[in-house]
């Protein structure tokens, strides 16, 4: 009898599913394991557990069939904002149904301010939520904070990130509107004590005493970030007379310093985006700088951000690299992040790359057409679907024994 027992509940264990989720028929863009064909993922225990062609459908709890659709590692957004600042989303409600699995707050809390981030934000939401910590100790709730240089403490800084090394992942000077370098120096030297990376949104209008090219070759580091790439006001990208672009920003570029999108709501023009792009100056890291006001008019999340890229000449596998390994390795969170490697977090996303024609507007609004637009259709966090379109991952109703389209 306990022989007949055993063989049964060993029976019973074999024929259990092995995977959690299987998405299977999608084309897979992973470009860090050089992946762009039609794959199979499953997924266990919120880990990609297996990555292959045909997978049978049979060894898994939950399959959502993704044909004539694009799957990749969930985004990770580099600049946006779910704290202090007065136009502040929180997470879940726009990242998620975006495709976007990571983002990080560009500088909303400050060394005095994190750990009421950490309890109001970041713990709470399922979107994973990073950090790159203000200069400024209060963080970026207005100009008048953010013009005190008596309140950019290098060393305090430097202090909360070795504390809160898991969530904080490099420093953010914003918005100084004072004369000189105070800001961007305490930045940097907190940076260097710390052993992080400094992302700069930094005017260079009149009289303020600093230039795009000394900013990028004389104190931005190799690993620093200048976030508005495509904004004249925080960085002179190209020419104002001439449309060509700048000589030093390759030469910034070459030595390491990283340009980012960072879209926003005043930070991405037409003339400047398509006068570099058309010269092979492509950004290193796609993001949104999404908060309040730029969700609604300029419609800056990622696939939309994306899809402005493609349609300025950047291909699909591309833009998917510049907004998964790039931004991964620009915060020293690659290979945990940003792929969809055996053994990593089953952070995923899925699109469709829709044809025809579509109105985009620049943060000035200005209007330009596209012909290619990327629509996010399913998101799957840790192993868990979080935003599903269409109801792929929901069972059929089935009514009277048929299925019924409803009128």
């Amino acid at each position: 009898m306990k022989f007949a027992i055993v063989c049964l509940t060993a029976g019973l264990a074999w024929s259990q599913p092995l995977y959690d989720l299987l998405l299977k028929q999608g084309h897979v863009i992973d470009p860090a394991n050089g992946i762009d064909k039609v794959m199979d993922i499953a997924v266990a225990n919120g880990k990609i557990a297996r990555v292959a062609a045909n997978i049978p459908a049979s060894e898994a709890r939950k399959v959502i069939y993704a044909q004539g659709l694009y799957v990749t590692p969930g985004l990770i957004d580099l600049h946006a904002h779910v704290f202090g600042y007065s136009g502040s989303i929180f997470p879940d409600d726009s990242a998620l149904p975006a495709g976007t699995t990571t983002i990080v707050d560009a500088g909303g809390a400050g060394w005095r301010t994190f750990d009421e981030m950490l309890d109001r934000v970041i713990r709470p939401a399922k979107t994973r939520v990073l950090s790159l910590i203000n200069i400024v100790g209060h963080g970026m709730i207005g100009q008048a904070f953010e013009d005190n240089v008596a309140d950019m403490d290098s060393e305090k800084t430097a202090a909360k990130i070795i504390e809160r090394r898991g969530h904080i992942v490099g420093i953010k000077t914003a918005h100084f509107g004072g004369y000189g370098w105070t800001a961007i120096d305490r930045a940097i030297a907190a940076g260097n004590l710390a052993k992080v990376p400094v992302m700069v949104d930094d005017k260079i209008l009149t009289l303020t005493g600093r230039t795009s090219k000394e900013k990028l070759l004389s104190k931005l580091r190799p690993g620093d970030m200048h976030t508005h790439v495509f904004n004249d006001r925080q960085l002179e990208l190209v020419d104002r007379f001439t449309g060509k672009l700048q000589p030093y920003v390759a030469e910034a570029r070459a030595r390491g310093v990283l340009f980012d999108l960072g879209h926003g709501g005043g930070s991405f023009l037409w003339p400047v985006a398509a006068k570099a792009m058309a010269q092979g100056f492509f950004p290193d890291t796609i993001s949104t700088d999404l908060h309040s006001s730029s969700i609604m008019m300029a419609e800056s999340d990622m696939p939309n951000c994306i899809s402005k890229m493609l349609n300025l000449g950047m291909g699909l596998q591309d833009a998917i690299l510049r907004s998964t390994v790039s931004p991964a390795k620009a915060i020293a969170r690659y290979p945990e992040l940003g792929t969809l490697g055996e053994g990593r977090v089953a952070d995923i996303a899925i699109f469709r790359l829709k044809s025809g024609v579509f109105a985009f507007k620049d943060a000035w609004q200005h209007k330009t057409l596209g012909t290619q637009k990327l629509e996010c259709v399913l998101t799957v966090r840790a192993g868990d679907p979080v935003f599903d379109l269409e109801g792929r991952g929901f069972p059929e109703w089935d009514k009277a024994g048929k299925y019924e389209v409803i009128r």
